[in-house]
């Protein structure tokens, strides 16, 4: 009899470890807002059809910038051959947002850039430190995340954005 119970429990756990397994996190239903404040739900970002790209930074944080600096140097590659998109999201606080819009025109990026000033995106996400890579698959699955800023963390990325056109 307790064989039979310790069988169907370790079942029982053994089933559900899987199907945590195969439960995809999706982006939540959270309100940033464009360079131009206009409010925009992040979730629609994640139903493109598209892999895309959300990078988390901040204007006072030296990695953030040159890691969107250094995906610019692949980023017209990357939308060739990948079909992707690039959003960055903007997690500086009321104090510093206005310095967004001028740093991001000066840097020329060709990014969708998003502010989150509340941190309600950030906070959905659990996401406290910049940078912060997620990557989003073409059904909207969060599929990957990466935290810091390396010298060429754009070719790691890079190999994960490929396997999802595999």
């Amino acid at each position: 009899m307790k064989t039979d119970i310790l069988l169907v429990i370790a079942f029982f756990i053994y089933n559900c470890a899987q199907a945590e397994d195969t439960i995809k996190q999706t982006l939540p239903s959270v309100m940033v807002k464009t360079l131009d404040e206009k409010p925009v739900n992040i979730q629609d970002y994640g139903k493109t059809g598209k892999i895309t790209i959300l990078f988390f930074w901040e204007t006072f944080c030296n990695p953030s910038i040159r890691g969107l600096d250094n995906i610019l140097d692949v980023y017209d590659d990357w939308q060739t051959k990948y079909k992707c998109n690039l959003v960055g999201i903007n997690m500086d606080d009321s104090r510093n947002s206005s310095k967004v819009k001028p740093l991001v025109n000066g840097k020329g990026w060709p990014y969708t850039i998003l502010t989150d000033v509340n941190n309600d995106l950030s906070r959905a996400l659990s996401i406290s430190t910049c940078p912060y890579i997620l990557l989003i698959d073409q059904k909207g699955n969060i599929v990957y995340r990466h935290t810091g800023f390396a010298e060429g963390f754009e070719n790691e990325l890079e190999v994960q954005i490929k396997a999802l056109t595999n």
